[in-house]
């Protein structure tokens, strides 16, 4: 079949949608696999869990794969109770989407129009930026500090009568910064009296993983300001990266909205019953919370000792610096050696770095491998 030219009556992309780049992930095993021709390969790049899936999950699935041709019940019920169970919420807060991308993406489109603008920090998770000029709204990004801490007083002079949104990632993504407690109660409450039509969407995909939770999080505290969303997700300590599945506790109108705007299904049966198994194990996600806290402190005193610097993390993965001139190569080599790391590059961050915990073995593969680079030894113990 042969395509016909492109022509002044063919149809168009809109002009702020042609210029878009597309989302990029990290590399996959099987392209380091396919380009290198290696056998052994570990990847440390997307924050995944590195114990993997739950039994509990895996039986779930297997039970639940003869009902595929069914259609999910409408509003997935069973796994919002669930999940209000789980937080100690109303059902009617919760919402679930095909990951937290899906969330993002609705609450973007739910709340502002062109004219309007959102707010994020600069670097943040990509998703925020990308989505709002998908919507042609504008984005003001403020800068995080020299130490890539957040600055909140900047974030807020940003806002103005037409700020519809504000987003705020704690722990933040790449950095692993986690701002305390009282400084996210303030700016929402600052927030509130500058840019009263303005929603805070706190993203707190790795907030588990936090040294103490309760004392991190507004929602694991059990406060649900008037003008803030909490996102969520199960794709890292609950090992369900591939199925898709993140869920928010939002105001009820803006739950209500939700439900009548989003495509229908977008959470598959599968996904559902997942979850449902995922939130019973909890010994496989205490598990996945010990490995990843004793992993985190292996990982940052290995980097430390090669030379790097290290950034303070309460996420499951660590942003690091080394101390090479030639960043892409200091990574090629790492990728010859079969590990799989996120250069920060697409962040804005040329020469920095970030690697997810992995196992235990997965850990000390990859400081070996940083030795090997950096000064010719094994940096997984002290000399």
């Amino acid at each position: 079949m042969q395509v016909s030219a492109e022509s002044a009556a063919s149809p168009r992309v809109l002009e702020h949608i042609a210029g878009l780049d597309p989302y990029e992930p990290g590399l996959s095993i099987v392209e380091i696999r396919e380009k290198y021709g290696l056998d052994q390969i570990i990847k440390l790049a997307s924050n995944e869990n590195p114990l993997g899936t739950s039994n509990l999950v895996i039986d779930a699935i297997r039970a639940g794969a003869s009902g595929v041709f069914r259609y999910p019940r409408g509003g997935n019920p069973a796994l919002v109770r669930a999940i209000a169970e789980w937080h100690k919420v109303p059902a009617e807060n919760v919402v679930v989407g095909d990951g937290s991308d899906e969330i993002i993406d609705m609450l973007i489109r739910m709340t502002a129009k062109k004219g309007d603008n959102i707010v994020c920090f600069n670097p943040c998770f990509a998703l925020y930026p990308s989505q709002a000029r998908v919507a042609d709204i504008e984005i003001k990004r403020a800068r995080l500090k020299d130490d890539f801490s957040f600055d909140l007083e900047e974030l807020l002079r940003l806002t103005d009568e037409n700020t519809r949104l504000a987003f705020l990632t704690t722990p933040d993504n790449p950095t692993g910064y986690c701002p305390p407690e009282d400084d996210v109660r303030r700016f929402v409450r600052e927030l509130g009296a500058k840019a009263p039509r303005a929603l805070l969407v706190i993203d707190e995909a790795y907030m588990d993983f936090a040294p103490d939770e309760k004392a991190s999080s507004l929602l694991a505290s059990g406060e649900l300001p008037a003008n803030a969303a909490f996102l969520r997700t199960f794709s890292k300590s609950f090992g369900l990266a591939g199925l898709r599945i993140g869920y928010g506790i939002v105001p009820e109108n803006i739950a209500r909205a939700f439900w009548a705007a989003r495509l229908p299904f977008s959470v598959n049966i599968l996904a559902e019953e997942a979850v449902l198994a995922a939130l019973r194990d909890e010994a496989f996600r205490e598990k996945t919370l010990s490995v990843v806290r004793e992993g985190r402190e292996i990982l940052s005193a290995g980097l430390a000792r090669a030379g790097c610097e290290v950034f303070p993390s309460s996420a499951n993965f660590i942003m690091f610096r080394p101390p090479v001139a030639k960043p892409r190569e200091f990574f090629e080599e790492l990728l010859k050696r079969g590990v799989i790391i996120r250069r920060l590059k697409s962040y804005g961050l040329p020469d920095y770095f970030r690697v997810s915990v992995g196992s235990p073995r997965e850990n000390e593969l990859f400081l070996k491998a940083v030795g090997e680079i950096l000064n010719g030894s094994n940096t997984g113990e002290p000399a």
